[in-house]
């Protein structure tokens, strides 16, 4: 029997564990998920080390803090900069791989529409630059919106009508909103969003967060981050078993 599992800190919420056990159950795969919850990034040595370990999922924090401990990386894991799939292969070597990229994309191109040319993503972490990768592999523009902005990148006070004009797609890739603190919301002028935007967050609990609630008042389309989580999990599935 293998054991997967999801590295990561304060992750009992996890949607993961819960995903990949009904899964191993519904199809009757021998196998078991569980949780690697740990303090700092060191502490992944062990877990790497556990022969009984067929592949691992990573989240927040340590996306991009894990490469260094890895043997390789996939060529998109390595343009991305982050990795959220850990496959070992026949010799025990360990390769980064990037499934948050294909489950974004995915999960997205169903909505988009002609007015759809460029994109604030909302968040400098590294899930953002799986969202960037995506967006570039469609052909659209975006900027990073950070509290501490760096070069070629907006500040949340720097929004203003003509951004969101300009803007028809905003990506939350921040956890502001999840449960349990469902009040909070991304500092933005949604008083500017229109019929023609699509709001995206990549937080699926609660199912419909403020900063969505906040863009279906305007008519926007909302998407949340469910449906990225499900094709996600099941690319890193099909990479563990490739």
């Amino acid at each position: 029997m293998k054991t997967y599992g999801l590295v990561g800190k304060q992750i009992s919420y996890s949607f993961s564990r819960g995903y990949f056990s009904d899964k191993f159950s519904k199809e009757a795969i021998a196998s078991t998920y569980v949780n690697f919850d740990i303090p700092v990034i060191a502490d992944i040595q062990t877990v790497l080390s556990n022969t009984e370990i067929g592949g691992l999922n990573v989240t927040i924090p340590y996306k991009e803090q894990i490469i260094p401990y890895l043997d390789s990386l996939d060529p998109i894991a390595k343009k991305i900069g982050a990795v959220n799939v850990i496959k070992f292969d026949p010799n025990g070597n360990r390769i980064g791989y990037n499934s948050d990229y294909y489950g974004f994309k995915n999960s997205l191109t169903p909505h988009l529409h002609s007015n759809i040319k460029k994109a604030l993503i909302l968040g400098t972490g590294g899930a953002s630059k799986a969202i960037a990768y995506a967006l570039e592999s469609l052909g659209i523009q975006y900027t990073f919106v950070s509290r501490n902005p760096d070069e070629d990148q907006l500040a949340y006070h720097q929004l203003d009508q003509d951004i969101i004009h300009d803007y028809k797609l905003i990506i939350n890739c921040t956890p502001i909103g999840t449960h349990p603190n469902t009040d909070h919301y991304p500092d933005i002028p949604y008083e500017y969003l229109t019929t023609s935007h699509i709001l995206y967050d990549l937080i699926y609990n609660p199912e419909t967060t403020t900063f969505l609630k906040k863009g279906k008042e305007k008519g926007a389309t909302i998407i949340n981050g469910l449906k990225m989580l499900i094709l996600q999990a099941e690319k890193a599935w099909e990479i563990w078993n490739s």
